[in-house]
């Protein structure tokens, strides 16, 4: 009841005009940032953070919730219009939902979306005011060697089910991989393949490469073909879900928040692998998994609903443990440090009237999301009717603007292009993008956290899998992996099991 109490007070907060309309903004320019490609809510909320020092906190940081809700909308939409993630988490987004674009579906992809990120917040921000001290317990219980099985099952699992070939998905992995390895050894100080250039010493950008593998490479290879294929226009279609839309997506948008908020609350590379787990899941689940590849609806609605309950979960170990697990996460820390306010387990008591009106405006934020976006799907999808030199030509420009807002360097160019050029060539070869993406995203992180189980277990093997959570997921990895020849042998067992039926008959 003490929660409850304490809830309404935060409403009481953050329903006063003003905060109302900190919200709104924050929202509204979440979205915008959002939709340019490597342009996200980090970066926003840091380009802010000057512009509030005249705000009092409770309203900077209702303003930062709805800009963090917004960006991952945001980042959405020109996934699944342009195949163009703003952000690495909505990567997935782009698997179906560009092709559900392509097919005059954008409208019912971007309102997929949405629904799916209102009932992720709704139901992560839920979890936070009823779970967050649970939660925060849990997470300081997990070593590296669970970190490090969880990414692996990750890239197993991404490498596995996409594309015809998993020999093409391991290839795509092993060049992620190796961008990842550019740049200082943080354990050594030596330099990995930066070729002598101190520019690379810092490795490259997360952003950079995705701007580059798929805004370039796909700008590049629609180039390439424009002259084939014509320029025909993109039909935007009808603009709202039908019946048989929402009975496709409705069980995905409940079983997304249940895989985002858990990995949100971890440091487990934030909303990049329930985005990644959600997609597998609903591919095996769905009974229409033909159109996987092709657009189908489940693939957009759960990951989305994932990554926006992954975002309230990040809040957990933040206001709790004062231990940022995303990039946002960790601006907003600087945020509170801006202001004198440490967050940690003491911050509940001594800045209640801030944290229950901030997680109260995460609700609002998610109300709001819904409100002015779900009418504007079928606006969005109108860039695709754009002709395909204007669109790409524009998206080539902005990604070259996100790409140089990273770093402030021509050198980020020149690598987003360099990039942008790989991306082009694993689409004529047939690789898929996205494990390579993964790669990139959490393969530092990864090595990080098998040297420090190394580190931990004195260099034995068996360190890497001396806990039980560790030993079940890798139990899943092995069972991933050998799916195939587990599929083959029972198929091969059903017909002389119908044989003997029939002679028995």
């Amino acid at each position: 009841m003490d929660t409850l109490a304490l809830l309404l007070d935060g409403f009481t907060t953050a329903l006063t005009p003003v905060n109302l309309m900190w919200a709104a903004i924050g929202v509204l320019l979440g979205t915008a940032i959002g939709v340019l490609p490597g342009i996200g809510p980090a970066m926003a909320v840091a380009l802010l953070l000057p512009v509030t020092y005249a705000l009092e906190p409770t309203g900077a940081f209702i303003m930062f919730a709805g800009i963090y809700f917004g960006g991952m909308f945001g980042g959405s939409t020109t996934s699944i219009l342009l195949n163009t993630p703003g952000e690495s988490f909505s990567v997935v987004a782009a698997i179906e939902g560009n092709p559900m674009a392509r097919k005059g579906r954008g409208a019912q992809a971007l309102a997929t979306a949405a629904i799916g990120h209102f009932i992720g917040a709704f139901a992560g921000i839920s979890l936070l005011t009823l779970l967050a001290p649970t939660v925060a317990s849990l997470a300081v219980n997990i070593g590296a060697p669970d970190y490090l099985a969880l990414m692996v099952l990750a890239f197993i699992a991404v490498t596995s089910v996409l594309g015809k070939s998993r020999l093409r998905g391991f290839a795509s992995l092993m060049i992620g991989l190796t961008i990842g390895l550019i740049g200082l050894d943080e354990m050594t100080g030596q330099q990995r393949l930066t070729f002598g250039l101190l520019h690379l010493a810092d490795g490259v950008d997360v952003v950079v490469v995705a701007v580059g593998l798929f805004a370039i490479g796909e700008s590049l290879w629609v180039a390439a073909h424009l002259r084939r294929n014509g320029n025909r226009a993109i039909p935007v279609g009808r603009p709202w879900l039908g019946k048989q839309d929402v009975q496709r997506s409705w069980k995905a948008w409940l079983r997304g928040p249940a895989i985002g908020f858990p990995f949100g609350a971890i440091p487990a590379g934030g909303a990049e692998i329930p985005t990644f787990l959600s997609y597998v899941l609903e591919r095996r689940l769905s009974k229409h998994r033909g159109e996987f590849g092709k657009g189908a609806i489940e693939g957009v609605a759960g990951p989305e609903a994932a990554a926006s309950a992954s975002a309230a979960g990040t809040m957990v170990s933040m206001l709790t443990l004062g231990l940022p697990t995303t990039a946002v996460a960790a601006v907003m820390l600087a945020a509170f440090q801006q202001y004198g306010i440490q967050p940690g387990p003491l911050l509940f008591e001594r800045e209640a009237e801030l944290v229950w009106a901030l997680i109260a405006s995460m609700f609002i934020g998610s109300v709001l999301l819904l409100v002015l976006n779900l009418p504007l799907a079928p606006v969005w999808a109108k860039l695709l009717q754009i002709p395909r030199p204007y669109l790409y030509a524009g998206i080539l420009f902005f990604a070259s603007v996100g790409a140089y807002a990273v770093g402030g360097s021509s050198i980020d160019l020149l690598l987003l292009f360099i990039i942008g050029l790989i991306g082009f060539a694993m689409r004529r070869y047939g690789l898929p993008v996205l494990p390579a993406i993964i790669a990139v995203i959490l393969g530092p992180t990864a090595e990080q956290q098998m040297r420090r189980a190394l580190q931990i277990s004195d260099g034995d093997i068996t360190g890497l899998v001396n806990t039980p959570f560790a030993g079940c997921i890798y139990a899943v990895v092995v069972v991933i992996l050998l799916w195939p020849v587990i599929a083959r042998v029972l198929r091969g067992r059903r017909p002389a099991g119908d044989a003997e039926v029939k002679t028995g008959d």
